[in-house]
């Protein structure tokens, strides 16, 4: 059953990665808008940004401080394309001829998960080249870099999970992929671009206590190699947390789509 499941899974994400490979503007467009983010931020409000030094940030130093809230908003983008390809293959049918043949069920949206977390890589690796480009450096060793890239993942994983939910029971394809707006723009309200120290106090209550401000002072401390201390754990369990109850959600909602 395991290598039924396997091999319908690998079948599935071959055909979705073809997909992708014959419309790379996807990709590429999941990561326009990431970049020019920390284009405006960067060279627009990087100097007027008091990172705690007493003055203004220069663009080398801010980009390593926002680079992190960046890289999650790249991935909010991208689970809005995988909503909507999941919605392009519930209305043209092809759920019900995958369920005539003889296919694991669950290897149908494990494959559109996978595909996803290839192409948010993708798209990750090219905001990292730009960042590079606008001056972005780290010293941290290839242990930092591999915790990094997990943590990442994980995040990628849950979030694609609870894209799933929208493709699945959206009526109109801007419904597929409207929900992913508000988690783009989530980062905004924690430690991403500015220290929650700044900011007044139920703002700051709020941004100290999401998910997206563990996540991103994890890795901007794998980055600058500095100590992680106990908020790797919280961006660890928020991670996880989301990955589980959204994976759960959205398989009770397949098996209502396809029963």
């Amino acid at each position: 059953m395991n290598t039924h499941f396997l091999g319908d899974t690998a079948v599935l994400t071959g055909r979705s990665l073809r997909h992708i490979m014959r419309s790379p503007d996807t990709i590429i467009t999941t990561a326009i808008m990431p970049i020019a983010f920390m284009l405006l931020f960067v060279y627009v409000f990087g100097g007027a940004i008091d990172l705690g030094s007493g003055s203004g940030a220069g663009a080398a130093e801010y980009v390593n401080y926002l680079l992190p809230g960046i890289l999650l908003i790249t991935i909010a983008s991208g689970i809005a394309y995988t909503a909507f390809r999941l919605f392009l293959d519930m209305q043209g049918g092809i759920f019900e001829r995958f369920q005539s043949m003889p296919v694991a069920r669950s290897s149908v949206l494990w494959a559109h998960v996978l595909t996803s977390l290839v192409a948010n890589l993708v798209s990750l690796g090219v905001v990292v080249g730009v960042a590079l480009i606008m001056g972005f450096r780290s010293g941290a060793g290839l242990g930092a870099w591999l915790a990094v890239t997990g943590l990442l993942v994980v995040f990628t994983l849950a979030l694609t999970w609870m894209a799933v939910i929208p493709g699945l029971t959206a009526k109109t394809v801007d419904g597929a992929s409207a929900f992913s707006y508000p988690l783009i723009f989530l980062p905004f309200l924690s430690s991403a671009f500015v220290p929650t120290e700044s900011m007044p106090g139920p703002v700051r209550w709020f941004a100290e206590h999401q998910p997206v401000t563990s996540i991103v002072n994890t890795i901007r401390d794998l980055l600058a190699q500095e100590p992680v201390g106990g908020e790797v754990w919280t961006a660890l369990a928020w991670c996880v947390g989301i990955l589980v109850l959204f994976y759960a959600l959205a398989m009770v909602v397949y098996r209502r789509k396809t029963g």
